[in-house]
């Protein structure tokens, strides 16, 4: 069946997420010992990113989580610099892969609609987006708001479909994520494409499609409609 529309995921497929996360902690721990915080800055780096591995990624008290547990108490003074520090390196690094932003474009000329699909929150999706360059390339943004389930449940995938007006049959979903982005679109007869430009989770993907750069989307849509 013809693709006529493309899902995508956000974080390590449209944007390199684990760059600008590891650039902003590294950012946020010279900060708080700038400002006073007793430690050295590579090794508190870590310390601090692999706490937000542990405690949430996308959370927004890690770093006032991991100084209570570390230090046993909070100097806001440490916090506000570690903070800022963050925000502002973090928006430097929050680009979208190489080739990306031509890609979306070509496929909007082609007539192809486009979605995210992120299990991540709606303004922060939102945010990177526009921040990013490409909230003007999506007709639809799924996250998990909209259906209380994450991915692989069916229902992130069904609403963006829903949005969309298509079926899942003439979808292709592109990630980065096996278990989650693939098996989920999979499960609805959608076609499938995994990344293997970003970090990818888990065991062996099971796409129809691997891509090494976003550009190659473009064959997959072109192969398609030679053989619909």
């Amino acid at each position: 069946m013809k693709i006529k529309a493309i899902l995508f995921d956000l974080d390590n497929t449209l944007l390199d997420f684990m760059k600008f996360k590891k650039e902003a902690t590294k950012a946020a721990a010279s900060a708080m010992i700038k400002a006073g915080l007793a430690g050295e800055k590579n090794e508190l780096s870590e310390k601090l990113f692999e706490f937000y591995l542990s405690h949430g990624i996308e959370s927004n008290d890690a770093f006032e989580k991991y100084l209570l547990k570390e230090f046993g108490a909070v100097d806001c003074r440490v916090l506000a610099a570690g903070v800022n520090a963050y925000l502002k390196e973090k928006y430097l690094h929050l680009l979208p892969y190489p080739h990306t932003a031509e890609t979306l474009a070509q496929l909007k000329k082609m007539g192809i609609k486009l979605a995210v699909v992120t299990d991540g929150v709606r303004l922060k999706a939102w945010m990177r987006l526009c921040e990013a360059g490409l909230d003007g390339y999506f007709d639809a943004v799924v996250t998990h708001e909209d259906t209380g389930k994450k991915k692989p449940s069916k229902e992130p995938f069904l609403e963006a479909c829903r949005q969309l007006k298509i079926e899942p049959a003439q979808c292709l979903m592109v990630g980065d994520w096996p278990e989650r982005d693939i098996e989920g679109a999979k499960a609805l007869g959608m076609k499938t494409c995994i990344v293997k430009y970003a970090r990818a989770a888990g065991g062996p993907a099971g796409a129809d499609y691997e891509i090494q750069n976003p550009k190659e989307i473009l064959n997959i849509i072109g192969e398609n409609r030679r053989c619909a």
